[in-house]
């Protein structure tokens, strides 16, 4: 069997992650912050793989997320069923537009605003982990601190669990590449006015070894 690669932020959610590990099938690397740099740094490890003829079985953006205080609470897990670039479009006096609704041709769109999690992966991670929520991940460049911003993404999507910064950009290399890709994350904070005082990182970080003993294998 070949392996999964786990991509992390930084690296204390990549010691996480392996502190929860028995070794020898999964890969964990942290890539950076951001989906830029994310995606770059997973297109690159997913093209050495493929190169060497062992490429990944599937690939898992991992780590440590704010979540939306009525859906999720710090401390638990979240399965992403897709990944969406909340801030990809532009502002207009109506508002924010989407990227897929500023009209431009379907073919410089790539994968879209949202990249869905592979079915059998996150059936896979469901099963290991049932007490998990599974909905729609945010990923954004900026990290969500006001009560106006936190309403405004409650609005645009209505079904998200948590936010981010890197599962967009990981699933995008990853759909290019062709491999499997899921998003799992642990709550930190929930998302609102900035206060990290009370975020638990600890917490968070107990919970992605936890998730990471009983689904990542």
């Amino acid at each position: 069997m070949t392996d999964l690669l786990v991509v992390t932020a930084v690296p204390a959610e990549a010691e996480a992650i392996q502190a929860g590990l028995d070794g020898s099938t999964v890969v964990v690397v942290p890539v950076g912050v951001g989906p830029a740099v994310a995606g770059a740094a997973t297109a690159r490890l997913l093209a050495f793989a493929e190169a060497a003829g062992r490429p990944y079985r599937g690939v898992v953006s991992a780590g440590v997320a704010g979540g939306f205080a009525d859906r999720v609470a710090v401390g638990d897990t979240v399965l992403g069923s897709g990944s969406v670039a909340a801030d990809l479009g532009a502002e207009s006096p109506d508002g924010f537009i989407p990227i897929d609704e500023l009209g431009m041709p379907a073919e410089l769109l790539g994968c879209g605003p949202a990249v869905s999690a592979d079915a059998e992966l996150l059936t896979t991670l469901r099963t290991a982990l049932p007490s998990a929520t599974v909905g729609p991940v945010l990923t954004v460049n900026t990290v969500t601190g006001t009560a106006a911003s936190t309403e405004a993404l409650r609005r645009r999507h209505p079904d998200a669990v948590a936010e981010a910064m890197e599962g967009y950009g990981v699933a995008v290399a990853a759909r290019h590449a062709g491999v499997a890709f899921v998003e799992l994350r642990t709550i930190s904070n929930p998302i609102g006015p900035r206060d990290r005082d009370a975020w638990r990182l600890g917490d968070a970080l107990a919970a992605l070894t936890t998730a990471a003993t009983l689904a990542l294998r």
